[in-house]
């Protein structure tokens, strides 16, 4: 199996398959591939969690679906598109090592591969559109590849070194790394301070990634360019519709499905 990583912005992850080798990924991932190579898709998590690993998932908001990617016949290749301009990590993960990932950033991996939810945390209404905090737990033995927003900045931590995040940045971690999540202190920090009213408190030891760009901040930069007009059009709607979801960043969801309804009932179908 080979694989490289073009692109720079919005980079691209493209797979050689040989025959037998399979590749797993969550839907909505795939962008291309060649016609030999066949599409699975099975209710399943990636790895060995069986019937409570799927319904943890499921009821976390990670899905109760897995697609997997194989070859029929001689060499095939796949390929997955970043979502957002950002990086792509290739991360080799070995038999007693975890990595926790921000709730988005599992992109694909080889078999071997297993994949839970390993923190979830009610953060109130509004909040990261309202679903929460939540970190995925990546473990196994496989070969894997994370998305990570922006430009990644690495550290690592001594026993005892502890990083104050704002939760939005957190990419990855190692999971020798303690995390938790905590008020920020101070009531005009709270109600003024503009920067949110959690912070995650990471201590070492143990490497973490940062992702320089969040979901909510691409939203919030885009939000003056969004017309006034936008309001009674499909794709108004669908920000209306996301934002009773919660947050920027259910908007911008919104803004998504009214852009397909758009699609679907313009006047050139």
């Amino acid at each position: 199996m080979k694989s490289r990583i073009t692109g720079t912005t919005l980079p691209v992850l493209e797979i050689g398959l040989e025959y037998g080798e399979k590749i797993v990924s969550e839907p909505g991932q795939f962008s291309w591939m060649s016609p030999n190579v066949q599409l699975r898709t099975s209710a399943r998590t990636a790895g060995a969690s069986g019937f409570w690993g799927v319904l943890g998932r499921a009821l976390s908001g990670g899905g109760l679906f897995m697609n997997e990617y194989e070859t029929s016949a001689g060499q095939g290749m796949v390929a997955f598109a970043a979502k957002v301009p950002g990086s792509i990590m290739e991360v080799q993960v070995s038999s007693g090592q975890t990595y926790l990932i921000h709730r988005h950033g599992f992109l694909c991996a080889t078999q071997g591969v297993e994949l839970g939810i390993g923190f979830q945390r009610s953060l109130g209404a509004g909040i990261f559109g309202g679903d929460g905090f939540i970190l995925q737990q990546l473990s196994g033995q496989a070969t894997a590849w994370v998305e990570l927003g922006g430009e990644i900045v690495s550290y690592d931590l001594k026993p005892g070194e502890t990083l104050n995040v704002h939760p939005g940045h957190i990419g990855m971690f190692e999971g020798t790394v303690n995390f938790e999540i905590f008020l920020i202190p101070g009531l005009k920090n709270l109600l003024f301070g503009g920067d949110g009213i959690f912070m995650a408190r990471l201590t070492g030891p143990g490497k973490i990634w940062l992702q320089t760009l969040t979901m909510p901040n691409l939203a919030h930069a885009l939000l003056p360019y969004i017309g006034k007009e936008a309001a009674t059009s499909p794709a108004g709607l669908g920000a209306e519709i996301g934002g009773a979801r919660g947050g920027i960043g259910g908007a911008v969801a919104g803004g998504v499905i009214g852009s397909v309804l758009g699609s679907l009932f313009s006047d050139d179908k």
